[in-house]
């Protein structure tokens, strides 16, 4: 019987580094949770990182904080210790003394404690494009995790991001249920390749303090009205008391929209997305 591949450590990190991947592709790596690795034009992105040890986690993660050493931008969505980890945040700072952060506000003073350097810090400005380097732009989305919450200057608390590189528009939703401006604004741009939280929300997980987000039977109807080109389920497999069965996910589209591109990620696959614009003669 064949083994199955391990992807953990350094292997994962050289896999990282070796892969190039073409005009109009983006290659992903899943982490876990909402954490993911993007990597096109020789850009490599973290978004939300968590790869702490944690005794509640269902499986441990495929990173140490010590193996990220590759990292040029960090994305975080928001200050859970699930997106905002402050086991792992501190040695990629340390590892990747040029890296740029984004994130809201209200994570600055924490990342900062963690040792952020100012020059390394960009503010996620809703509707607002950022350029990072010469390849890579990003427009932070307000998100609601459960409810849309603003700092005293009105930032919002919890973003998701639409990231334009090489040649592929992507949006990574962050922790968030449905809201019709979110909606109405992500459904303008065109979207190749969406990440949605499918976990949900219900009474008994409020009542013991875990915020919820949009359902699968939401994520899919949102991936349908927003005309995603392909969607990646996320958020679902972490922590036991608070998961979601991806099958779920797929079931409802393939009943009611059976012509969505799909793609369900196994723990530090790479998944390389085509776009209708890669291998194009003209």
């Amino acid at each position: 019987m064949k083994k199955q591949n391990v992807r953990k450590g350094s292997q994962l990190i050289h896999e990282v580094d070796a892969t190039e991947v073409p005009y109009g592709c983006l290659a992903v790596w899943f982490l876990g949770q909402e954490s993911v690795i993007v990597k096109g034009d020789g850009v490599t992105l973290y978004i939300d990182p968590y790869v702490s040890q944690n005794q509640d986690r269902t499986y441990p993660p495929a990173l140490a904080p010590e193996d990220i050493n590759n990292a040029q931008v960090c994305l975080i969505t928001h200050d859970h210790e699930d997106h905002l980890d402050k086991e792992a945040l501190p040695w990629m700072i340390r590892n990747n003394p040029s890296i740029k952060i984004m994130a809201p506000a209200v994570c600055e003073s924490q990342l900062v404690g963690l040792g952020m350097k100012e020059e390394q810090y960009i503010l996620a400005e809703t509707e607002k494009w950022s350029s990072i380097g010469p390849k890579f732009r990003v427009l932070p989305v307000a998100a609601a995790h459960e409810q849309l919450d603003l700092d005293e200057q009105g930032n919002p608390q919890y973003v998701g991001y639409i990231i334009q590189l090489n040649g592929v528009t992507f949006y990574h939703a962050g922790d968030t249920v449905l809201f019709p401006a979110l909606i109405e604004t992500v459904s303008s741009h065109d979207i190749d390749l969406a990440l949605l939280p499918i976990n949900g929300r219900d009474y008994f997980r409020n009542a013991r303090n875990i915020v919820g987000n949009m359902n699968y039977r939401e994520a899919a109807e949102f991936t349908a009205v927003a005309g995603f080109e392909t969607v990646i389920p996320l958020h679902y497999d972490v922590f036991a008391g608070n998961a979601e069965h991806p099958g779920y996910f797929v079931d409802y589209l393939y009943q009611h929209f059976p012509e969505q591109k799909f793609h369900v990620m196994a723990r530090a696959e790479r998944f390389v997305y085509v776009s209708q614009n890669a291998f194009k003669t003209e």
